[in-house]
């Protein structure tokens, strides 16, 4: 059932009963909400995305109330101006249009009209209109000399300026305007003034330090809705609410924001805030993983073309928990006491830092964040899950923490209760890791345990396809733009390095002693660490890491048992392994699976040798170093 609320007036189509299973939006015009319609289910059903609603329910209200807000907002002013067709396009005169857009919103809005007024005094001052310059001194009080220069004595207050007869001084503002530009010209300069004035809410919302990230995403929501990007705004408001937003949602160091404000847009925030998860009166960011790969993508989006990039990159669906959930967390559990951990004696954390851990994961979670996490879980699917550190300080610039925080894989198997219980209880756990002697240890060499510490969490899909029980990618791995590890002399430090495994990427990320990855020189693709057969098998891998979908866990198993398991369904077969034949190492030719797995080797030689795989890393790394100005890491995976 619904009902509408117009200027106190309320509309339904037949009397029906209130229930407590509702959701609403409000109608809004410029600057003032209107109304509100309302949507009730007359019964309770299963939770969605907003107690009983769906998404694409709440997505569809909001709509409709958008549209609502234009058709009652046209209705006002064809009440106010009956004989001024000013909404049937074909009769439209500009002269007509602009006049009665500023002669409504000096009745209606006269705090905006004002605003309006100022911006054409300015831009007649700018366009050198004669008299202006005089219209200009007469409202501010202070005559320019020569070239601008300012006539008077700097340290004397000025003189309140009133002007006496207002009317008439708008009459002539509006009067140069008429004479100097053509009426389609004026009409869309008032357009776009009134347009960007609309942006005014966001603004106020980012520049008040006291505002939540709630207040700030209805901020976002209306400002979308009512002067999206699409319109051209100026240059300067569109990089001064970029600016502001990166500074609210990710961070203050103006190394990240100098870059970043050239290639976010104002929308890519407003899909962000549809995937998070924060409480009511929060005031966290999202970290500095967050912030990097949120930076990143958007560099590639933007670059991908003219970098010469070839395949196509995506970043995983990814849901974000604002930094301040940990401390929300440990004051719902009465845990401040661990943040005294820091000042402890290395020694002393890691011997306490185990039952750090139980008691997280014991701990219970505030109501608003288990709901927010159960309206991730139905975004995600059942795809399996990683859940992954987004620490304040985590890839600063001089600070990487790298393997210094947990990322916890999920099979995300199960009923919805059994997923969210698995998902709370691994998010404890990433939050336990805070306080783990690693991080703590690594902040105490960088001089950075006085910081003020959050962690801010990710929650993204693992990259991969089902083969058989297990679930996993064709290859994944770490690229560094530095080479560090050069075993040529014709391999340069800005060559690159690619560490590679089959599977998920954590026996690339982290060194093992009981197996090796392949690497290679994205920019010198043909130079190989292993020559001979012996060395080649002797130091490629020999194990993968896998989710096995049947017992819900991340497993290490042997390649040779995985392949005796799937045959040949392993995905990009050909790319990832080779032949063993006798003394030589050859590539896969035929299409079907007849080969023993004991006579295979991981080498990912066709991979490197027939696809542009390395070519195209060597483009990310050097398109990313370039536009951030320092070496970068990244991590990849193929599905």
């Amino acid at each position: 059932e619904c009902k509408l609320i117009y200027r106190g007036q309320t509309f339904r189509l037949h009397p029906f009963p209130e229930t407590p299973w509702v959701i609403s939006e409000k109608i809004q015009t410029i600057e003032e909400d209107i109304g509100e319609v309302f949507v009730f289910y007359e019964q309770e059903f299963p939770y969605e995305f907003k107690g009983a609603f769906t998404q694409k329910e709440v997505n569809f209200l909001r709509s409709v109330a958008e549209r609502l807000g234009v058709y009652f907002n046209q209705l006002e002013l064809k009440k106010a101006f009956p004989s001024v067709k000013i909404f049937e396009r074909q009769e439209v005169h500009a002269k007509e249009s602009w006049r009665v857009i500023l002669d409504l919103l000096r009745k209606t809005e006269p705090h905006l009209f004002h605003r309006i007024l100022r911006k054409l005094l300015h831009q007649l001052v700018w366009d050198n209109v004669k008299g202006a310059q005089k219209l200009l001194e007469l409202s501010s009080g202070q005559q320019q000399g020569l070239g601008g220069r300012k006539v008077g004595d700097e340290n004397k207050p000025l003189r309140k300026k009133i002007i006496n007869d207002y009317d008439e001084y708008i009459e002539a503002i509006l009067g140069m305007a008429n004479e100097s530009y053509d009426d389609e010209e004026i009409l869309a300069k008032v357009q776009k003034w009134v347009k960007e004035d609309r942006s005014s809410g966001l603004i106020k919302a980012l520049e008040n330090q006291e505002t939540s990230l709630t207040e700030i995403s209805d901020a976002i929501r209306k400002y979308y809705h009512i002067a999206p990007e699409k319109f051209e705004l100026s240059p300067s408001v569109v990089k001064g609410l970029r600016v502001s937003l990166l500074r609210r949602f990710f961070t203050d160091q103006m190394e990240y924001i100098n870059i970043a404000k050239e290639y976010v847009k104002i929308t890519d925030f407003y899909r962000l805030i549809d995937k998070m998860v924060f409480s009511h009166s929060s005031h966290g960011k999202l970290g500095g993983k967050s912030a990097g790969l949120f930076l990143a993508k958007n560099i590639l989006e933007r670059s991908q073309e003219t970098a010469g990039i070839t395949f196509n990159i995506k970043s995983p669906k990814t849901w974000y928990i604002a930094s301040d959930g940990v401390l929300n967390f440990m004051h719902f559990n009465d845990l401040e006491d661990v943040l005294e951990q820091k000042y402890k004696s290395i020694e002393e954390v890691r011997l306490e830092y185990p039952q750090i851990i139980q008691v997280f994961k014991n701990s219970d979670f505030p109501p608003d964040m288990i709901k927010g996490l159960a309206m991730a879980l139905d975004d995600l699917g059942d795809k399996p899950l990683i859940v992954r550190s987004s620490s304040l300080m985590e890839d600063q610039i001089g600070a990487a923490f790298s393997g210094k925080y947990k990322s916890l894989f999920l099979a995300n198997r199960g009923s919805k209760e059994e997923r969210l219980s698995a998902l709370l209880d691994a998010v404890a756990e990433v939050y336990a890791s805070t306080f783990g002697p690693d991080p703590i240890e690594y902040r105490s060499e960088k001089g950075l345990l006085d910081f003020h510490e959050e962690m801010g969490i990710m929650i993204q899909e693992v990259v991969g396809t089902q083969v058989g029980k297990y679930y996993l990618p064709a290859f994944a791995g770490v690229a560094f733009s530095n080479n560090e590890f050069r075993w040529s002399p014709r391999i340069k430090r800005e060559d690159g390095l690619v560490r590679i495994v089959p599977g998920l990427g954590t026996r690339a990320v982290d060194r093992l002693g009981d197996d090796y990855p392949i690497l290679a020189a994205p920019a010198q693709p043909s130079l190989r660490v292993n020559i001979t057969p012996e060395e080649i098998i002797r130091y490629s891998p020999r194990y993968v890491d896998v989710i096995n979908l049947e017992t819900n866990q991340f497993e290490t198993i042997e390649i040779e048992k995985l392949l005796k398991e799937t045959g040949g369904r392993f995905p990009q077969f050909k790319n990832v392994f080779s032949e063993i034949s006798g003394t030589m190492i050859r590539p896969i030719m035929n299409v079907g699976f007849n080969i023993e797995p004991k006579n295979l080797v991981a080498n990912f030689e066709t991979l490197f040798r027939q696809t542009d795989f390395l070519e195209n890393v060597d483009l990310i790394l050097k398109t990313l170093e370039e536009k951030l100005s320092t070496p970068v890491d990244i991590e990849f995976a193929c599905d």
